[in-house]
């Protein structure tokens, strides 16, 4: 089965997770730190081909109102640009509170700060893909017809 990538976009850091083989599992992967447009789609173009990977999900930062923000908007544009830069489809997934529930189970895990920093994107990243894996859009997804 093809794997699923997903990305939690940061300013300066990108979370990034990839599906097991048979699609039921998130496993992260390092961190990435950014550095421009082109670097950044070439390196996870990179990663798809690496993985095997036929979607991208990209976290979608909305505020909790449901509405979209700016980095909303970023992450859309990102996500359109992968697809045509990878030639993989993408979908935008909602990432509210990822963070904080990364940073939560990190905190509770008894690490250290700066240890937390370094794993809080790769977290995030894995539970908004395993969060779209356990989905019933998902099994809607890739479900063969009869």
């Amino acid at each position: 089965m093809p794997r699923i990538l997903a990305l939690d976009l940061g300013k300066k850091r990108v979370g990034i997770a990839v599906s097991d083989a048979l699609g039921m599992t998130a496993q992260g992967l390092s961190t990435y730190t950014r550095q421009n447009r082109r670097a950044d789609l070439e390196h996870f173009t990179n990663l798809i081909r690496e993985y095997g990977v036929e979607r991208a999900i990209v976290g979608l930062p909305l505020h909790m109102s449901g509405d979209n923000g700016r980095q909303a908007e970023h992450a859309r544009h990102f996500a359109e640009s992968l697809a045509r830069h990878s030639g993989v489809k993408t979908r935008l997934w909602d990432e509210r509170l990822t963070t904080v529930e990364a940073s939560r189970v990190l905190r509770e895990s008894g690490i250290s700060l700066e240890k937390r920093k370094q794993a809080v994107d790769r977290l995030s990243a894995v539970l908004i893909l395993q969060s779209y894996l356990d989905s019933p859009a998902q099994a809607a997804a890739t479900a063969s017809p009869a």
